[in-house]
């Protein structure tokens, strides 16, 4: 695949050497032949022929995620691990509102 790819940079390469030289052509005709011939439509057939190996690659990723987190029991309500959650506890927000009515009183 790779071969196929350099030998179509390499012809388009030459197409737009010759659009350059011509006594007609122009660098910005040899710029777009270069990109319109040949990078896009390069590509796109890349990108179209990776697709498999980049969905073996997610599935290998997938399959390796549940293996590298094991669940943890739920805890207990009063148990002695500590809050992760990022939340506030009930105590803290009913102390938030209390505060913000106060101020307003």
């Amino acid at each position: 695949m790779h071969l196929t790819a350099i030998a179509w940079i390499y012809v388009v390469l030459m197409m737009s050497a010759v659009e350059l030289a011509s006594p007609q052509g122009t660098a910005l005709g040899a710029l777009s032949t270069f990109v319109f011939y040949g990078l896009v439509p390069l590509g796109i057939v890349l990108y179209i022929m990776g697709t498999p190996a980049r969905r073996r690659l997610r599935q290998a990723r997938e399959a390796l995620a549940p293996a590298q987190t094991a669940p943890q029991a739920p805890t207990a309500q009063g148990s002695d691990q500590p809050d992760t959650g990022g939340h506030a506890t009930t105590a803290d927000a009913m102390s938030q509102q209390a505060a913000a009515v106060r101020k307003k009183g």
